[in-house]
């Protein structure tokens, strides 16, 4: 690793535990080690480190998704939805402090928004990807032919970002087993709007 990745992992560090209203270019620079000198060789100022590390240092969910629920048919669906309301629990609990931080500045977020348009990425990703899955499994009658899935991947990922916030907003840390529970509560509620009558019985 190099200057740059240090600063950047540090950055993270104290971006998650300060906020970026109080984190500073000096804190970050001690956190990491290096003179404030050296930070300004490679970022322009605070603002800059903000927005590389939301871009090189936060989780990609699409990715996750993808990876997760990249098979249609494979698994259960209810197993899926759970899996997957997990990996965006931790996304959005860890990511919150960071994220909430573009809001401060209308240029963040502008220059955000530019960056992710460069990238053809962004927050709508994730729910195109679960419900493109969600269509794909109506295919197969593992879920309801009527079941609306666009509102489906919607109330996933709003439950998961609002426990993101309640967790963030409390200070409370939930442990493991927890979160495993909310999670799989999430899996069954949602599966249960979508499950065909026929799997009543054997998917529940």
């Amino acid at each position: 690793m190099g200057t740059r990745d240090d600063i950047l992992d540090a950055a993270a560090d104290v971006l998650r535990t300060q906020g970026y209203a109080r984190a500073t270019t000096r804190s970050i620079a001690q956190a990491a080690g290096y003179s404030e000198a050296a930070l300004y060789k490679h970022f322009a100022d605070k603002s800059a480190i903000l927005l590389a590390v939301i871009h090189e240092r936060m989780p990609e969910l699409p990715g996750s998704l993808k990876e997760l629920i990249g098979n249609p048919g494979g698994g259960t669906v209810r197993g899926n939805l759970t899996r997957l309301a997990r990996i965006a629990i931790d996304f959005y609990v860890e990511g919150f402090p960071i994220l909430v931080s573009l809001f401060s500045s209308r240029e963040l977020l502008t220059a955000h928004r530019l960056r992710l348009q460069e990238l053809n990425a962004g927050p709508h990703r994730a729910q195109e990807g679960l419900t493109r899955y969600l269509r794909e499994e109506q295919k197969l009658g593992r879920i309801r032919r009527t079941a609306d899935v666009p509102a489906a991947a919607a109330l996933l990922f709003g439950a998961c970002f609002q426990r993101g916030f309640e967790v963030n907003f409390t200070g409370a840390t939930p442990s493991d087993a927890e979160t495993d529970k909310y999670a799989a509560a999430l899996g069954k509620t949602l599966y249960e709007s979508l499950r065909p009558a026929a799997r009543v019985q054997a998917d529940g």
